[in-house]
C-alpha cells in the first residue's frame, strides 16, 4: 500500500465538480447558544439525502473507478453511513451493492441500507474491524471499496472543507468527528491548503478514542474499545496506513464523554431543531468544552441517523 498523503487541492476541486448537485453545498448555521465558549457554527451534513456526509466519498470513488471493475457490483464494510452512500450511488448506477455491517449497527441505518437496495451481511464487530484492518473476507462478490483508506473517498469528503472555507472566511478552527480518519483527512487537506493558520481538531468519544493517545505518544496506540450509541466514530486502533496522514492532519484530539455527547444532541434539538447522531454531535460537544478555542469554530455535524428510541431516551435525559 502506498503511503497516504494529503489530498491535493486540484483533486478536491475536481471531486466537487463530480458531485455538483448531489451531496454538496450543505448549509452552515450558527449554534443558538449565547453562553458558548466560542462562536460555534454547524456544518449540517445530516441534511444530505442519506442523512450523512458519506454520500460525498462514496459518490466520488464510484465516479472515478474503472467501470470494468464494477461489473460484478461493489461492497464495503460499514456501520451504516458509508453503506448508505454506496448503496445510494450504486442504485443510481445500476450496480449490485453488498454491505458488511457490525452486529451492533443501528436499526435505522440497516433499514436505510435495505431501502436503498443494499444487501446486508451482519458479522461480529471484531471480525468487522478486521476487514477495516485489512483482513480478507471470503464469499462476497464485487469490487471492495475501503471506507477509510481510499484517497478518492477522502477527496469526496474533503469537498466539505472547500465549502467551509468559503462559508466562514475568517475561520479559527474546525472540529471533525474521528472514526477512521477519512473525513478528517479530507477536510483537513482542504483547510490546510486554503487556510493553513486554522486549527484542525478531531472529536473522539471516551469509549473508543485511539487518536488522542496516539498523538500524545507519537505512535499508534491500541485502546480498550466499548461500543455505545455513538456508533459512527471510534475504534480500538487506528486503521493501518492512516497514522502518518492523521498525525500531520490534526492539531490534537478532543475526547468527550457519552454524557457530553448526549447533552450536545439534546442541545442541537432544543436550540437549533437539528437531529444529530452521536458522531455528528461529537464535534459540538468538543467545541462546548472550550478546548477548540474561543474564536469562530465550525463543527461538522457528520450525520443524523440515530435510532428513534435512542433519541427519545437522550431527550429524556438518559444515556441509551
Amino acid at each position: 500500500m502506498r503511503p497516504l498523503e494529503p489530498i491535493p487541492l486540484e483533486e478536491l476541486r475536481a471531486a466537487r465538480e463530480r458531485l455538483r448537485g448531489v451531496g454538496t453545498d450543505s448549509p452552515l448555521v450558527r449554534l443558538n447558544v449565547d453562553d458558548a465558549p466560542a462562536e460555534i457554527y454547524l456544518k449540517l451534513e445530516n441534511l444530505q439525502p442519506i442523512g450523512s456526509h458519506k454520500l460525498r466519498g462514496a459518490g466520488n470513488i464510484l465516479k472515478v473507478t474503472d467501470p470494468k471493475l464494477l461489473e460484478k457490483g461493489v461492497w464495503t464494510a460499514s456501520a451504516g453511513n458509508m453503506a448508505q452512500g454506496l448503496a445510494w450511488f450504486a442504485r443510481e448506477m445500476g450496480l449490485n451493492c453488498t454491505i458488511v455491517v457490525p452486529d451492533h449497527a443501528p436499526k435505522t441505518k440497516l433499514a436505510a441500507i435495505s431501502r436503498l437496495g443494499g444487501k446486508i451481511v451482519k458479522i461480529p464487530v471484531a471480525d468487522w474491524f478486521g476487514i477495516l484492518r485489512g483482513d480478507s473476507y471470503e464469499g462476497i462478490e464485487g469490487y471492495f471499496i475501503h471506507p477509510v483508506t481510499e484517497p478518492a473517498v477522502m477527496a469526496g469528503h474533503g469537498t466539505i472543507g472547500l465549502e467551509i472555507a468559503e462559508q466562514v472566511p475568517d475561520l479559527d478552527a474546525v472540529v471533525i468527528p474521528f472514526g477512521g480518519g477519512a473525513l478528517g483527512s479530507g477536510i483537513a487537506s482542504a483547510v490546510r491548503s486554503l487556510k493553513p493558520e486554522v486549527k484542525v481538531y478531531a472529536a473522539e468519544v471516551e469509549t473508543a478514542a485511539p487518536l488522542a493517545p496516539s498523538l500524545a505518544a507519537g505512535k499508534p496506540i491500541e485502546i480498550e474499545y466499548a461500543s455505545s450509541f455513538v456508533d459512527g466514530m471510534g475504534a480500538p486502533y487506528l486503521i493501518p496506513g492512516m497514522w502518518p496522514l492523521v498525525q500531520q492532519m490534526f492539531d490534537s484530539s478532543i475526547v468527550v464523554s457519552l454524557e457530553e455527547i448526549a447533552a450536545a444532541i439534546r442541545l442541537l434539538v432544543e436550540r437549533n431543531r437539528v437531529v444529530a447522531e452521536g458522531a455528528g454531535a461529537g464535534p459540538v460537544a468538543a467545541a462546548l468544552t472550550g478546548r477548540a478555542g474561543n474564536g469562530k469554530v465550525v463543527c461538522v455535524v457528520s450525520g443524523g441517523n440515530i435510532d428513534a428510541e435512542k433519541l427519545v431516551k437522550i431527550l429524556q435525559g438518559e444515556i441509551p
